[in-house]
């Protein structure tokens, strides 16, 4: 399978290196491409290659095609919908103050980074993943050949079922614990700052932790 993956940052090369290692294509793009993009996809070797946003995101065409976006949450505005109607989007971006300034409907805890961005895709089936997560265990601590309740915990949420149970086997192929993060609303529980945030724990704690942080599932953030 081709995987999509807009932004070729640390995270976006991360999981480009454990899609490859499972036998997957990647496709990357960058807002403006450049050198640091070709450089990254040369890095990865013939499994990688680049193109637009709007050729990434398009991709075959088909339904259910995977999309990651790797992107700073500031950046979603700037994406054009059209090309990703019918895809299954893996958002593993953060709401960052300091860094993307305030969105009044997350400060107020109405509606979560993850609900911001399905709404302005429209067609597309989010899901909320690898952003508890720091780039360097996803390149360091893949464990495929150990018990599921001996790897690190991968928070999974999404409004469609299907999709969520996707892309947790995915997570689970790389050698990582998935964890039923529940849905978008219920993904405040998995944000920047909350409990299980950048925390390397197996997924017993990490369901302990999403509960300690359990919101109201009709208040988001």
């Amino acid at each position: 399978m081709e995987v999509g993956i807009v932004g070729a940052g640390d995270m976006g090369h991360a999981l480009a290196v454990r899609l490859i290692a499972l036998g997957h294509s990647v496709r990357m793009a960058t807002s403006h491409g450049g050198p640091r993009l070709d450089a990254v996809v040369s890095a990865l070797g013939p499994a990688a290659s680049s193109g637009t946003v709007e050729e990434v995101a398009a991709g075959d065409g088909s339904t259910g095609r995977l999309v990651i976006l790797a992107i700073p949450y500031g950046h979603y505005a700037t994406l054009d919908p059209t090309p990703f109607a019918g895809a299954t989007v893996v958002d593993v971006g953060n709401y960052d103050i300091g860094r993307d300034g305030h969105d009044p409907r997350l400060d107020s805890g109405g509606l979560t980074s993850g609900q911001v961005l399905a709404a302005h895709l429209g067609r597309a089936a989010v899901v909320k993943a690898f952003n508890t997560v720091w780039y360097r265990r996803i390149l360091d601590e893949s464990r495929p050949h150990v018990a599921h309740g001996d790897r690190l915990a991968v928070p999974v949420a999404a409004d469609d079922p299907a999709a969520r149970a996707r892309i947790s086997g995915i997570v689970d192929q790389m050698g990582f614990a998935p964890v039923d993060g529940g849905t978008l609303a219920q993904s405040a529980r998995q944000e920047y700052g909350t409990p299980v945030f950048n925390q390397p724990v197996g997924p017993a704690r990490a369901t302990e932790l999403l509960q300690a942080h359990e919101l109201d599932t009709q208040g988001g953030r």
